[in-house]
């Protein structure tokens, strides 16, 4: 009787094994918090809406001179209850990836931990899932990227950007300076990374694409850019 007791307790506190079966209901929660991660970068980033924010601004009811910071407060507004709700999908499911949600919805949480102070925690998880093919392995690469980025270290693949400002000492305002692809270890090597990695596109090619002039640079390069 003892070990028949024993054996129930065991079996509730055991955890459920993780899922790997298609889940339908996951792959919508998904899709929309994708949609919605998505939604106020497309206004805040996109040409069409900065060369005409009027009517942006108007629908939205903000003046246009407040409405590039309305978008971002929404946008980190999102980004904050989206990761919430990713923290909790890992903890259950693990990295909800091809096999569970099916591509590209596969892509909605890296999406999510991209866009959030989370990367050094999750980049573990996102390496296993692109090892496994849950994931495409050039989406590790760019989250790779941008951690070393945020650690002040060279980035491998040429992925990530950077824009800053600096005061105009006759006005006071900020002014922003030509953005810049952040230095990259054996700049000369980046491209045959980039093509293992499964990138479709060369660093010059992604740089144009952010609309940036690509130029090699170093971390020493990067030092002397002023801070003021």
């Amino acid at each position: 009787m003892k070990f028949v007791l024993a054996l129930l307790l065991l079996l509730l506190v055991r955890p459920a094994p993780a899922q790997t079966r298609f889940n339908a209901g996951l792959k919508r929660e998904l899709d929309s918090i994708y949609a919605v991660d998505q939604r106020w970068r497309a206004l805040l980033f996109s040409p069409r809406v900065s060369r005409r924010p009027d009517s942006l601004a108007a629908a939205l009811g903000v003046t246009k001179a407040a409405l590039a910071t309305y978008l971002t407060r929404r946008m980190l507004q999102t980004d904050s209850t989206n990761l919430l709700r990713v923290r909790a999908i890992i903890q259950q499911y693990g990295y909800p990836g091809r096999a569970l949600v099916g591509a590209p919805t596969n892509e909605a949480t890296w999406a999510v931990i991209q866009h959030s102070p989370d990367i050094e925690r999750y980049l573990p998880v996102i390496k296993t899932a692109a090892k496994r093919g849950e994931l495409p392995f050039f989406l590790y690469a760019q989250m790779l990227d941008r951690q070393l980025m945020r650690a002040g270290k060279e980035q491998l693949y040429g992925t990530q950007g950077m824009g800053y400002s600096v005061a105009n000492p006759a006005t006071g305002r900020r002014e922003p300076q030509p953005p810049f692809i952040w230095p990259i270890q054996d700049a000369a090597g980046v491209n045959a990374r980039r093509q293992e990695a499964g990138f479709p596109d060369t660093v010059e090619q992604n740089a144009a694409r952010l609309g940036i002039p690509y130029r090699v640079l170093t971390l020493p390069d990067v030092a002397r850019m002023p801070k003021e």
